[in-house]
């Protein structure tokens, strides 16, 4: 349920992404490996999660849990890479842990 939720989410992202990565103007956007180096540089983020979208497409969540900021970036197959969004106080989320054996 979890994994088709997330694959869910990957492709409405996507869908509502992809039409903004075509406007998206030089300065949001440079090799991966440029993007993930000044993250890391300015903000003390680093990468916490990856998805791929049908179109070949990479979306991932950058963050820093000792600044709390975060971005989402979209790696196109050609390997440019876009800021998308950008924020404060990322937190994990850990989930809920059902109980296991008899309730009774």
């Amino acid at each position: 349920m979890e994994r088709n939720l997330f694959a869910l989410s990957l492709g409405l992202a996507g869908m509502i992404l992809i039409p903004a990565l075509a406007r998206a103007t030089p300065a949001q956007c440079a090799a991966h490996d440029a993007i993930a180096a000044q993250l890391a540089k300015d903000f003390g983020e680093e990468a916490r999660s990856i998805g791929l979208g049908q179109d070949d497409t990479v979306m991932e969540l950058y963050a820093s849990a000792r600044t709390g900021t975060w971005t989402l970036t979209v790696t196109l197959p050609s390997g440019l890479s876009c800021l998308v969004a950008s924020g404060g106080n990322f937190e994990t989320v850990v989930p809920a842990q059902q109980a296991k054996g008899d309730p009774a």
